[in-house]
């Protein structure tokens, strides 16, 4: 029996404003490839199908047609729902999809219901919300932790009747020992989201969704991680499914590498430094998050560094060598002029740079006009002449 295991496609996702339909469906083609290659007999796909509930029509379109490719390939589909999809209309016509071989899993009446294979029992499980499913699943806990626990107990009863058949449990959860990164979205509930992996005991394999990186938290417990990056914390991952083999209670896992439409990079150091290495030629091809450590922030920062590297998506500061103030900011602006307040807000802001002869004459100016306008009427409910001069610059 072989499985190919997946999760966290996150159809529809956008990485910094950048659309990542085209590199999903690069990795759907993909893995329709691999189903045929490798004679799989099953995809599992463990939640977070879609990147929110109520996904955009091109985004469905790309689902149903991945669908009807991969049965076509030869393999049964095995899907539960994640935390970022909608359970109601992932799970639509699943009685209709189920004769044709792609077995949706959403609903709670469905947990201890297993998709039968030829040599594997697989037993999907929609992501539990503790608050919804504690009571309905009888948990002792209403907590993630609880609910997994209180499913599971129902996977093994169930699987007790089918002796020398080999489990395998799909779940969407947090797992003590994985490491997240920023792309998922939190599931913790009053502080509480982690669940033991002893929770997946009698199962042969546990294919897990919801962290973003492939990994093993604990002997056959899983994450396939997402197919696609979608945050530069991800950049030291390595974007895979995973070939699962069972041969009765043996089971051997294989890790297949995802296309990368584009790679990610992350580059630290002043402009000039950043420019000139060498070291940072791959990175002229990638998508980049650069932060600058220059004392003060240069002009038109991102445009020099698109000169360089064309698909820089995030430009960050971090000044370095800055002299801390020792005073407070009261005490300082206290023998300040509205003018010097000004020109000092102007400097803090743009990392350092102080005020052109140019931009003085033009806060200058605003100071002015805004004394001459406080005069023409009643002071109530007017900050002062620097908050003026702010807001008139401001509208400029």
């Amino acid at each position: 029996m072989r499985l190919i295991h997946t999760s966290d496609w996150h159809l529809g996702r956008s990485f910094h404003q950048v659309g990542l339909l085209g590199a999903q469906a690069s990795y759907l083609d993909h893995l329709v490839d691999v189903v045929r290659r490798e004679k799989v007999d099953a995809v599992l796909v463990s939640g977070d199908v879609y990147d929110r509930a109520m996904p955009a029509p091109d985004t469905v379109a790309l689902l149903s047609q991945a669908l009807q490719r991969l049965v076509d390939a030869g393999a049964q589909v095995i899907i539960s729902s994640g935390n970022h999809d909608s359970a109601a209309r992932l799970g639509f016509g699943a009685g209709l999809l189920e004769r044709a071989g792609v077995h949706l899993r959403t609903s709670l009446a469905d947990v201890a219901r297993p998709v039968l294979l030829a040599g594997a029992a697989v037993y999907p499980l929609p992501y539990l919300e503790p608050s919804l499913a504690a009571d309905a699943l009888g948990a002792t806990e209403r907590t993630h932790a609880g609910v997994l626990r209180a499913a599971m107990d129902a996977v093994r009863a169930d699987a007790a009747a089918r002796p020398g058949v080999p489990v395998v449990a799909m779940a969407h959860a947090f797992v003590s020992g994985g490491v997240g990164s920023e792309s998922e979205r939190d599931i913790s509930v009053g502080g509480v989201s982690a669940v033991p992996p002893t929770v997946f005991a009698g199962a042969h394999y546990a294919a897990l969704g919801h962290l973003h990186g492939a990994q093993e938290v604990a002997p056959g417990v899983r994450y396939s991680g997402s197919p696609v990056a979608m945050s530069f914390s991800e950049v030291t991952h390595r974007k895979v499914s995973l070939l699962v083999d069972l041969d009765g209670r043996s089971v051997s896992v294989e890790a297949v590498e995802a296309p990368v439409e584009r790679p990610l990079a992350v580059l630290r150091g002043t402009l000039e430094e950043v420019l000139a290495d060498p070291r940072h030629r791959a990175a002229e091809s990638a998508w980049c998050q650069v932060t600058l450590t220059d004392s003060s922030r240069p002009l038109g920062a991102m445009d020099q560094v698109r000169r360089r590297f064309p698909h820089t998506l995030e430009l960050r500061f971090d000044p370095q060598g800055l002299a801390v103030p020792l005073r407070p900011y009261a005490a300082r602006a206290a023998s300040r002029s509205d003018l010097d307040v000004c020109c000092d807000f102007l400097e803090h802001v743009r990392g350092g740079r102080a005020a052109s002869e140019q931009e003085r004459e033009l806060l200058a100016q605003a100071v002015e006009e805004s004394r001459l306008a406080r005069r023409a009427r009643d002071d109530e409910g007017v900050a002062g002449p620097a908050a003026d001069a702010a807001r008139t610059v401001g509208a400029a």
